[in-house]
């Protein structure tokens, strides 16, 4: 990470609509962790073909019924499984990453989640988004993001097809407005 650039950890990371990578085109992804080392995010708009429902059945958790999609979160490690929640909680493998945002790896939280005590609000994913040392820096800087504040109502409240709008319109940005087109000044 660049000294002039801070870090984008709790920031929701916007492809620009010329970025045609098929992993990332069209998506919104909320920065779980930045560094000197890189970057972490998970996909929030990309809901997969699979039902959580589904995921704990063949985990043999349970939890018939819960209709929640499963997003892909991106293509790194597809088949490890991520949630971000609200609120904290006390599972065995939880980062908080904001005080309405937290990311857990542990398989407690999907069988609080199967029994119906888990968190209030979650997103589940396979996968995740990462960057190397400064790729994702240099990757900004050559128009392929915008990044603005990220918001919990946006990652556990917003449909899909509305999240890149809204969290630009944060931002005073009209999402239909942004050019195909990059360059620079």
């Amino acid at each position: 990470m660049s000294s002039s650039m801070s870090t984008l950890r709790n920031q929701f990371l916007i492809a620009m609509p010329h970025l045609k990578d098929p992993n990332f085109e069209g998506t919104i992804s909320y920065i779980c962790d930045h560094n000197d080392e890189g970057a972490m995010g998970i996909v929030i708009n990309r809901p997969l073909d699979i039902r959580l429902s589904d995921m704990l059945a063949q985990l043999e958790l349970g939890g018939e019924g819960i209709a929640m999609p499963v997003y892909s979160g991106g293509p790194v490690q597809i088949e490890r499984g991520f949630v971000l929640h609200s609120p904290l909680g006390d599972w065995q493998s939880s980062i908080e990453i904001a005080p309405d945002i937290c990311i857990t790896t542990s398989k407690d939280i999907l069988e609080a989640m199967a029994r119906g005590v888990g968190p209030d609000r979650t997103l589940v994913a396979l996968g995740y988004a990462g960057w190397g040392a400064g790729q994702l820096e240099k990757e900004i800087s050559n128009n392929f993001w915008i990044t603005c504040p990220a918001d919990s109502a946006i990652i556990f409240r917003t449909p899909d097809s509305e999240k890149v709008v809204s969290a630009l319109g944060r931002v005073g940005i009209d999402y239909h407005r942004l050019s195909s087109i990059s360059g620079h000044a």
